[in-house]
């Protein structure tokens, strides 16, 4: 067996315990965590080997290690650890780490992972809606704005174009940015596996989307085993609400070409039609996305002694979620009962809604791009 140089790296030990991962020195490799994962392949199981590289900070192996991602985070693991070292949360230190590292630009995964930054970050929208608001002359009228005693946010708070414009321009940047911090992991991980291209990507692919929609790890879980649910409940709806908003953006297009000039000609009937189905599908899916983070913190409660109750970072990502669902149903029913808060309940949707996609490459949200990643990656290079 040839040698092996190992230069443990002190730092990232130290940051690994600092980004809640405390308890990583605890382990003394009795391999229990292994053991008792169900979600952990045969070959070179997971997490034992990542906390012995952990406590050696081998930082390299493991931030280009699928198997970090691989991780559903049971806390099958934690639970019945001899030692208490939780290994489930260390890897969850480990998995936010990853993110700074390969995030596009570096900088804003430490903000948006760091509570002092939280009003900064809140700031932008807030700061950009309000000016958005000022140019339309909003503030210039006391009374309470209406149009046949009915409020129209898209009229009178400012035009859906600039709702349209920025929330577009927010998603490019998400996109790209995430595209840039996936493609930097990939080759990370094809860096440390030569010649490990076993299967086709597009199988890959496919069998990883089919067992993401069918959620087929997290019902492995024994642990937490509401987890499965409650993660269905919000990854569906945000799949409905994705599609709230292509249907409402198809709608109001007409309105884009007539507002320079040009007539579609398209039947008001089948735009109002239109409008009918986007909101059902709107409600249903904010209905299951408060369901879902509801059932997400009772569970974490429910099960704190075992699985612990997480820190800033998870939380941040819980109860934005929430934020948006409660906020975005307030402000419809606040508007259909034409009361004056009406308008703030909706621009403090619009900016938690900005704060969630716009910040999504950086935060816990990007963990549905990067777990996805390295499912594939396992898949093909026969990991699995």
């Amino acid at each position: 067996m040839a040698e092996q140089l190992i230069k443990p790296d002190l730092n990232f030990i130290n940051d690994v315990i600092s980004s809640g991962g405390e308890s990583l020195k605890k382990c003394f490799q009795c391999a229990t965590c292994s053991v008792v994962c169900n979600v952990t392949p045969d070959d070179k199981p997971f997490p034992r080997k990542e906390m012995m590289q952990a406590q050696w900070g081998l930082k390299d192996k493991l931030f280009a290690n699928p198997d970090i991602w691989l991780c559903h985070q049971c806390s099958d693991c934690t639970a019945y650890c001899p030692r208490g070292a939780k290994p489930g949360e260390v890897l969850g230190a480990i998995r936010k780490m990853s993110l700074q590292e390969f995030s596009v630009p570096g900088f804003m995964a430490k903000m948006v992972n760091q509570p002092k930054f939280l009003l900064v970050l809140l700031a932008v929208p807030a700061l950009l809606y309000i000016l958005i608001i000022v140019s339309q002359g909003f503030f210039g009228d006391v009374s309470i704005p209406t149009e046949d005693g009915k409020i129209v946010y898209g009229k009178f708070l400012f035009s859906l174009y600039y709702v349209d414009t920025v929330f577009t321009a927010t998603a490019l940047f998400a996109v790209f940015s995430l595209f840039l911090g996936i493609t930097k992991y990939w080759k990370a991980m094809s860096a440390t596996v030569p010649n490990a291209n076993k299967g086709t990507f597009g199988k890959a692919v496919v069998d990883t989307i089919l067992e993401i929609l069918g959620h087929n790890r997290s019902r492995k879980c024994e642990v937490t085993k509401g987890r499965a649910t409650a993660h269905m409940l919000v990854f569906y709806s945000f799949i409905g609400l994705f599609i709230t908003t292509v249907l409402a953006f198809a709608k109001v297009i007409p309105e884009y070409f007539e507002h320079f000039g040009t007539h579609l000609g398209i039947d008001q009937s089948l735009l109002n039609g239109l409008t009918v189905i986007y909101k059902i599908i709107g409600n249903i899916s904010a209905a299951a996305l408060v369901l879902g983070i509801l059932l997400m913190i009772t569970n974490r409660f429910k099960n704190k002694g075992k699985a612990g109750l997480g820190g800033y970072y998870d939380w941040l990502f819980i109860l934005l979620v929430a934020g948006v669902g409660v906020s975005g149903l307030l402000a419809q029913f606040l508007r259909m009962a034409n009361t004056v808060i009406a308008y703030p309940t909706y621009v403090v949707h619009l900016c938690l809604v900005f704060f969630l996609f716009a910040y999504a490459p950086f935060s816990k949200m990007a963990h549905m791009a990067y777990r996805a990643t390295a499912m594939v990656f396992a898949k093909q290079s026969g990991r699995e």
